[in-house]
């Protein structure tokens, strides 16, 4: 059901395409493989699968970039488990909380409206679904 790991470097320069780069920048405080794998996932518009806070979450990987000094990305969570609230929703998340990150095979249909009508905003934004 996940994509094959020998993908990832095919996918990888897809994106680099497709974002006009020479090379994906890794944040510093974000390991390479994560770093790699959100950009596909938002570029490819794919769900992810991952481990947060001790749950396993599954969702649509929106935007991602530094907030608040961090780098996060948000996400709206489709499945999996979570203890703040009903599902789907909106989540804010900590990408080096973000544990088994995997991109599956499931695709979404790209932007969603944002409940106040305005999205997060950003100190830097590295990416955003289209």
């Amino acid at each position: 059901m996940n994509l094959c790991l020998s993908d990832l470097p095919d996918m990888i320069a897809n994106v680099c395409a497709q974002t006009h780069q020479d090379h994906i920048v890794p944040i510093v405080e974000v390991p390479k493989f994560i770093d790699n794998l959100l950009r596909v996932a938002i570029t490819q518009r794919h769900k992810i699968r991952f481990w947060y806070n001790g749950k396993e979450r599954i969702a649509e990987p929106h935007d991602y970039g530094i907030h608040g000094g961090k780098a996060r990305l948000l996400a709206y969570q489709t499945g999996g488990q979570s203890s703040s609230g009903q599902l789907p929703n909106w989540r804010c998340l900590d990408v080096s909380r973000i544990e088994e990150l995997e991109i599956l095979n499931e695709t979404f249909a790209g932007n969603r409206p944002a409940p106040s009508g305005e999205h997060q905003k950003w100190d830097q934004l590295f990416l955003r679904v289209s």
